[in-house]
C-alpha cells in the first residue's frame, strides 16, 4: 500500500509552549502560520506529540477523533476550541507497515493539544487528515531516532511529519519572573542541541543521540517528554542517510526560566 505525491515532504519539530498560544498572536504562532503557507501542501500529517506520552507505541484509529482539553486553569476560549480533523486509514495502515508490531492501533484517542496547538495555526480549515502517533516513554533517545528514521519513507508519499514539544521544558522549575529569560543552563542545553544537530555548526549526530551529557541537561529535560518527539523528527529527517541534512532553526526564545520555543525545518 502506498500514497502517490510527487513533492518530497519536508519534517518539522514545533516547540509548541504554553496553551495560551492557542488564543494569542505572538512570534511563535506567527512562524507557525507563516509555515503553513509556505510548506508543500501535505497528503496528511502524521503528528507525534508530547502530550501522548506511553510506554508502548500507538496510533489512532478513530475516523473522527475527539477533542482532549489537557490543560487547565486556563481561559473558558480554550476550552471551546475544536479542531474537526479526521484521520487517514491509508496513513494509519502505513505506519503499522513501517512500525510492524512495534504500534497498535488505538481507539478512543482524540487530539491533544500538542497537536492541535500548532496545526490551528498551521491549517486552520481542518481539511487535512491528520493521524497522531504516541511516543514511547520505555524508549531512549537512539531508539525515538531508529522509529523516526523507519517512518521517513512516508515523506515521499505526500506525509508531513511533525513532532510537537519543547527541547527545553521544566514546568516544576518554571519561574514566572523570568518572563523572557531563562536560566543559562537551559540557554546552554538548547543551543548544544541546536548546535549538535546543524551540519554548518557542530556536526554531531552522536552528541545530540546522548543529549543526557549536553550541559544543562538535568535541567532543561529533567522529564524528557516534551523533547521526545524532536528525536523522532530527527531521524525522519536523516532517513537512511550517512549525513546530518540541512536544518532551518526558528524562534529560538526562552520564557519562565525553563521553557524553549525553539522550532526546527528540515526541507
Amino acid at each position: 500500500m502506498s500514497i502517490q505525491t510527487p513533492e518530497t515532504q519536508p519534517v518539522v519539530f514545533i516547540g509548541h509552549g504554553s496553551p495560551m498560544n492557542l488564543i494569542e498572536a505572538n512570534p511563535w504562532t506567527t512562524e507557525w502560520e507563516r509555515l503553513g503557507r509556505e510548506l508543500p501542501r501535505p497528503r496528511a500529517i502524521l503528528m507525534i506529540s508530547a502530550h501522548w506520552y506511553t510506554r508502548d507505541n500507538g496510533v489512532q484509529s478513530d475516523p473522527q477523533p475527539a477533542m482532549i482539553y489537557d490543560m487547565y486553569g486556563f481561559p473558558p476560549p480554550i476550552y471551546e476550541l475544536q479542531y474537526p480533523a479526521a484521520t487517514s486509514p491509508d496513513l494509519i495502515a502505513r505506519v503499522q507497515e513501517r512500525l510492524g508490531s512495534e504500534v497498535a492501533a488505538i481507539a478512543n484517542r482524540g487530539y491533544d493539544h500538542g497537536a492541535y496547538a500548532p496545526l490551528l495555526k498551521m491549517y486552520p480549515e481542518a481539511d487535512i487528515p491528520v493521524v497522531q502517533l504516541s511516543s514511547n516513554a520505555a524508549l531512549d533517545a537512539r531508539a525515538w531516532f531508529a522509529l523516526g528514521q523507519n517512518l521517513a519513507p512516508l515523506r515521499q508519499e505526500g506525509i508531513l511529519i511533525i513532532g510537537s514539544g519543547n527541547i527545553v521544558h521544566n514546568l516544576r522549575q518554571l519561574n514566572m519572573a523570568m518572563s523572557n529569560r531563562a536560566y543559562p543552563e537551559c540557554v546552554a542545553f538548547d543551543r548544544a542541541i541546536a548546535s549538535a544537530v546543524d551540519p554548518q555548526r557542530g556536526n554531531d549526530l552522536a552528541a545530540a543521540l546522548h543529549w543526557e551529557e549536553l550541559p544543562g541537561a538535568s535541567l532543561a529535560a529533567a522529564y524528557p517528554d516534551h523533547l521526545s518527539p524532536f528525536y523522532y523528527t530527527l531521524g525522519a529527517a536523516m532517513g537512511s542517510g550517512d549525513a546530518l541534512p540541512a536544518v532551518e532553526i526558528l524562534t529560538q526564545d526562552y520564557l519562565m526560566g525553563t521553557l524553549s520555543m525553539t522550532s526546527y525545518v528540515w526541507r
